[in-house]
């Protein structure tokens, strides 16, 4: 699952939309589109957020090519233990024992044993909540 990607036509995205840019999974904040010229194609300008690093990025591309979008894995899994901002997680299926991050929103959420739902983007791990 971790790594997979699609391929779509730029002319679907849209604000909110996830795609990748310079190896980065980002989400789309805006987009402008140039009127085609005399001989020319329509330009798409978009602006996008990095998913992991919260980097502004920007491409700019003819209305018709093609771009990547990452394929995001949601997945469950379980609080073994925390040490400072990092908690080991188990999976809940594959019973993989790996380190994630605790997002600054969750610090006071997250205890041993809690459930927890974790996303998988390209080669990335990111905690996104607590199971309730």
């Amino acid at each position: 699952m971790a790594g997979e990607i699609k391929v779509v036509d730029i002319s679907t995205m849209k604000p909110g939309s996830l795609m990748i840019i310079d190896g980065a999974a980002c989400k789309v904040v805006s987009i402008d589109i140039s009127k085609p010229g005399k001989h020319g194609h329509s330009k798409m300008n978009l602006t996008a957020v990095g998913l992991l690093d919260g980097k502004k990025r920007n491409i700019v591309k003819p209305g018709h090519e093609n771009v990547e979008v990452p394929i995001i894995g949601k997945k469950n899994g379980q609080v073994l233990s925390i040490s400072g901002n990092k908690a080991n997680i188990m999976d809940s299926e594959t019973f993989e024992t790996f380190d994630l991050e605790i997002p600054e929103e969750l610090k006071d959420k997250i205890r041993e044993g809690v459930a927890i739902i974790y996303w998988e983007i390209l080669d990335a791990k990111i905690m996104k909540q607590v199971k309730e």
